[in-house]
């Protein structure tokens, strides 16, 4: 289930998004005292990044982390962990508290328990999940094609992260599964652009997960507010 929401121009989106997870955060600190927000990488989030770092509202109270990641330290340039910390986690920002999902050790399946333990401690559900999506369908990191798609993007998931790897991932991965990300209060999907666009067209009209992973989410009960600009 989804509402699809179109936007001139990715400012507009940004601002937007912005508005959608500040209000989740505070409705979730009003009720429990602390709210947990889970984010994407890539390219596409920085300027919703940005726009957020801006926003005033009592980020002591909230505990940032991410959906998925690189295996790659966050001095790498692919590190979403890094992304996180150059555009949301500066100036008054710098000092919230962010549990990032990468471990110093060779391979994500070492850090799976560990990492899984430190997801568990957060304040669950989450207040909010801000995903991305790629041409090819995958959401957070379920890849076409990845040794452990079945099992992360299953509602049936017991574990609340797995590593997983996939030709078009690049590197190992390690992501929050399927049933984490569905219990969230909210569930944004951020894409920009024509192809992403002619993308979730395909995925909203055809039902395979294993072909178009995000079709898990967007024909799910719960509601995922999609948020697109050209």
């Amino acid at each position: 289930m989804y509402e699809f929401q179109e936007f001139e121009n990715g400012a507009a989106l940004a601002d937007a998004l912005t508005v959608e997870v500040a209000g989740a955060l505070a409705h979730a600190i009003r009720l429990h005292g602390k709210a947990a927000l889970a984010l994407s990488g890539g390219k596409t989030p920085v300027r919703f990044l940005e726009a957020m770092s801006r926003y005033r509202m009592p980020w002591n109270d909230v505990i940032v982390t991410l959906v998925d990641e690189r295996w790659v330290p966050e001095t790498h340039e692919r590190s979403n962990a890094g992304l996180a910390r150059r555009h949301l986690l500066k100036g008054p920002l710098s000092n919230i508290e962010f549990v990032p999902l990468y471990r110093p050790v060779p391979t994500p399946e070492e850090a799976v328990a560990e990492v899984g333990r430190t997801i568990a401690d957060l304040p669950l559900p989450f207040a909010a999940v801000v995903l991305g999506m790629g041409e090819d369908g995958h959401t957070a990191s379920f890849y076409p094609g990845g040794d452990n798609l079945a099992a992360a993007n299953s509602p049936d998931c017991k574990a609340q992260v797995m590593a997983i790897r996939a030709e078009a991932a690049g590197e190992p991965r390690i992501t929050l599964t399927l049933p984490l990300l569905l219990a969230a209060d909210e569930i944004l999907l951020h894409i920009e652009g024509a192809d992403k666009r002619a993308a979730f067209d395909r995925a909203v009209a055809g039902d395979d997960v294993m072909e178009m992973p995000v079709r898990s989410l967007l024909k799910s009960e719960k509601l995922v507010k999609v948020l697109w600009c050209p």
